[in-house]
């Protein structure tokens, strides 16, 4: 199997067409090839490509930036000499200047599949002011680590932020190269764009799903440490909105959740109870844990760690989404006044609870807080959500 960078790099005809051009790169601590160089290096030491910019999204290209709404600056690479342009920093989209550095920009970003997941709405800002500006953009594709399943709720007109960038389940189930062409559709982007796509790709092969085991996994982000991670991240991620611990602080951040203030046993017997068949395909085991800094720092918590790995583990099966979900209604069910919802300014969205603004708008919330809800009526809003992106993305899917 070759990733898109490594295609590149060994296919001199792939890079015919951008002879002569200015080629910038956006990329993060995770833009590897096969050999873990990184790259910006494999493509500076190329004599056929004039690199002269590269962009870092959120958390820095160098990755140095652990938490939400920690900006990175710009800066000048000290080995190569060329600007490095941050888009989650004083700007979010490029600036007129710092599209005037290339004709051409790579994007190579190892994404996890999940719509709030930051590096799809660099993504689309970057489409919509190459449109602008007259450039171009390739992806050079990489694989989804959570496979193809989609889940979750489509986010809702006027829900659209920085960790939405459009009407789309949670868990999207799309490589970083198709949600490309699904956004020049959806928005009517006119721009050139290409996506240097992988050889040997298979996302619904036995074990990895379409993660190839001879490769190494790279931190994308400084809080998704493994697989595991990226399987959960779609469920687990909408405890940023909550006054529960994801473990940041911890060698497991969003794989685990728990509080100072809840008995962990007591909430897995309630999921079980309430809906078991939102469990499948994965195990729940009891932790205690003490994060070092984020929510309930230097506080014990008890807690639950999602394992989406091992003899358990069915891809299929697994649904992230919706045991993050039952995992809030079974606290709300036990302690019926905790505080479990958590307000403040999330993603430079203000006005607006955080747990909304991930999920795209009100209606988890309103499902867990409300008394006589049930499983049944989440799946049915779920499914019709669910069952429409499977449509709607088929004919974007290149694999």
């Amino acid at each position: 199997m070759k990733f898109g960078i490594d295609r590149l790099l060994t296919e001199p005809e792939l890079r015919k067409p951008l002879a002569g051009k200015r080629v910038a790169l956006l990329a993060h601590p995770a833009s590897v090839t096969a050999d873990l160089t990184h790259a910006l290096d494999a493509l500076a030491a190329l004599d056929d490509i004039n690199v002269t910019a590269a962009f870092g999204p959120q958390h820095g290209l160098r990755g140095d930036k652990q938490d939400n709404m920690m900006e990175s600056p710009d800066f000048t690479d000290p080995v190569l000499g060329i600007p490095i342009f941050s888009l989650y920093g004083e700007v979010r989209r490029p600036t007129s200047q710092s599209m005037e550095t290339f004709d051409v920009i790579l994007i190579d970003m190892q994404d996890l599949g999940c719509r709030i997941y930051t590096f799809i709405t660099t993504l689309l800002y970057v489409l919509e002011a190459s449109a602008a500006h007259g450039k171009s953009v390739w992806v050079l594709d990489r694989p989804n680590p959570a496979g193809r399943p989609v889940e979750g709720l489509t986010l809702q007109k006027g829900w659209e932020s920085f960790v939405g960038a459009g009407p789309m389940p949670m868990r999207h189930g799309m490589t970083l190269g198709e949600i490309g062409h699904w956004f020049i559709d959806h928005y009517k982007i006119d721009v050139d764009y290409r996506v240097i796509e992988m050889a040997g790709y298979e996302p619904d092969a036995a074990p990895g799903y379409g993660w190839p085991a001879d490769r190494i996994w790279i931190n994308p982000s400084p809080n998704a440490p493994n697989i595991n991670m990226a399987r959960a991240y779609a469920g687990t991620v909408m405890l940023e909105g909550a006054n529960l611990s994801e473990g940041r602080g911890t060698t497991r951040p969003l794989e685990i959740f728990g509080a100072p203030d809840i008995n962990a046993r007591d909430v897995m017997d309630e999921m079980r109870a309430f809906a078991p068949q939102w469990l499948a395909g994965c195990t729940l085991r009891e932790i205690w844990f003490e994060p070092t800094f984020h929510k309930h720092v230097h506080q014990l918590c008890h807690g639950v760690h999602i394992h989406a790995e091992g003899p358990s583990y069915d891809h299929d099966a697994f649904q992230p989404w919706r045991i993050q979900a039952l995992a809030f209604k079974a606290i709300r069910r036990l302690y019926p006044e905790y505080d479990l919802w958590r307000d403040f300014p999330y993603e430079y969205e203000f006005g607006k609870l955080a747990i909304d603004v991930i999920n795209g708008g009100p209606a988890l919330r309103e499902w867990v807080d409300a008394p006589d809800s049930t499983p049944d009526q989440l799946d049915a809003m779920t499914s019709a959500d669910e069952q429409d992106w499977l449509q709607k993305r088929a004919q974007y899917l290149l694999y």
